[in-house]
């Protein structure tokens, strides 16, 4: 192998990792636009219920899903100690309710374990993979197919209110 050949098993991504549900959750940093504390929102007609609202980011209507919900594990109940993490994927920006944000991580790709047949299922395509780090696991977030997994409803509503 050269030296400009790199080996795929030692790719290294960076992830910021978050909690929700006690459960540690990651994404690649490069999906992620800023970190923000919990704001109202305003509630939306005719959306899922894991879709909270929309808040007001600098002029822009942004989308807020409960991940909890989304997750299929209720809402939550948000106070000021939980945070919106923007997440900026393709053509899509949304924030991301979760309890609190963690750490920073570095996971080359041999770390990263496959998605276990049980959870591959349509509702959960958007879990890349668990990966195993040092006894924990961390669980994979694809933003692109988490962002794009709503569907159009709440695209729709915020294109008429801007």
């Amino acid at each position: 192998m050269s030296s400009n050949d790199t080996d795929p098993a030692q790719e290294r991504r960076q992830y910021i990792t978050f909690l929700a549900t006690g459960q540690e959750f990651a994404a690649d940093i490069m999906t992620i636009r800023e970190i923000r504390g919990w704001t109202d929102t305003t509630a939306l007609p005719h959306v899922p219920d894991y879709v909270r609202g929309v808040i007001n980011l600098r002029g822009m209507v942004l989308p807020v899903v409960d991940l909890k919900a989304r997750l299929g594990l209720g809402l939550t109940d948000a106070t000021a100690k939980h945070v919106i993490i923007v997440v900026n994927s393709g053509d899509r920006t949304i924030g991301l309710l979760v309890d609190a944000v963690s750490d920073i991580l570095t996971v080359s790709r041999n770390e990263i374990q496959s998605v276990p047949d049980v959870m591959r299922e349509s509702q959960n395509d958007y879990v890349e993979g668990i990966a195993v780090l040092d006894g924990r696991m961390v669980t994979l977030l694809g933003m692109t197919k988490l962002t794009s997994s709503f569907g159009g409803g709440v695209d729709e509503f915020v294109e008429h209110a801007a």
